[in-house]
């Protein structure tokens, strides 16, 4: 298994170790005390699944006062996977990192507590499962617009299909005086 730092600090990209065979494949797709010696020391307590069709763009999200770390993967498909570093005080405040997952590359990101996430869908359809180290909270939660010039995000598509809520999501500007308040 392969821990890859990113150009955000605690963000990382994960290689498992996957063992094929004319059978198919096997691969352990968390195992707390490899993760945690590869740098994520935290207790997972929710498991989420989505399936979105191409073009679908999910986030930027993130939640305020209880910020969930989470371990993406693709189990369908393929996605354009988003950090964005929403620290107080960080020097990489605002910046993103970006990486293609797949059900056939196996990758995994982990975007740690206080990082925006979103994903784009790539291909025909897309089914994604992360863990989150804290619960959802949707009093909690806040968002920032994909498409923020202050960020620039390359996302790899022009018009997505959004939600009404990502939509109307605000602007960095906005959500930076909310995490300083």
């Amino acid at each position: 298994m392969k821990f890859h730092p990113t150009e955000l600090p605690g963000v990382l990209l994960i290689e498992p170790d996957v063992f094929r065979d004319g059978r198919g494949f096997f691969l352990e797709t968390f195992h707390a005390r490899k993760y945690r010696e590869g740098g994520i020391a935290f207790d997972f307590v929710q498991d989420n699944h989505s399936r979105s069709e191409r073009g679908t763009l999910r986030g930027l999200h993130a939640q305020l006062r209880k910020p969930q770390g989470k371990l993406v993967r693709a189990v369908r498909g393929e996605i354009f996977d988003v950090a964005v570093d929403l620290r107080p005080g960080s020097k990489t405040f605002g910046r993103w990192t970006g990486a293609t997952l797949s059900a056939e590359n196996f990758r995994q990101i982990w975007v740690p507590p206080l990082f925006a996430h979103g994903f784009c869908v790539l291909s025909e359809a897309a089914e994604v499962e992360y863990k989150c180290t804290d619960f959802y909270d949707k009093a909690d939660e806040i968002g920032i617009a994909w498409n923020d010039l202050e960020i620039g995000i390359a996302w790899p598509l022009r018009e997505p299909l959004l939600s009404a809520k990502d939509a109307a999501l605000p602007r960095l500007s906005e959500v930076r005086k909310l995490l300083q308040g």
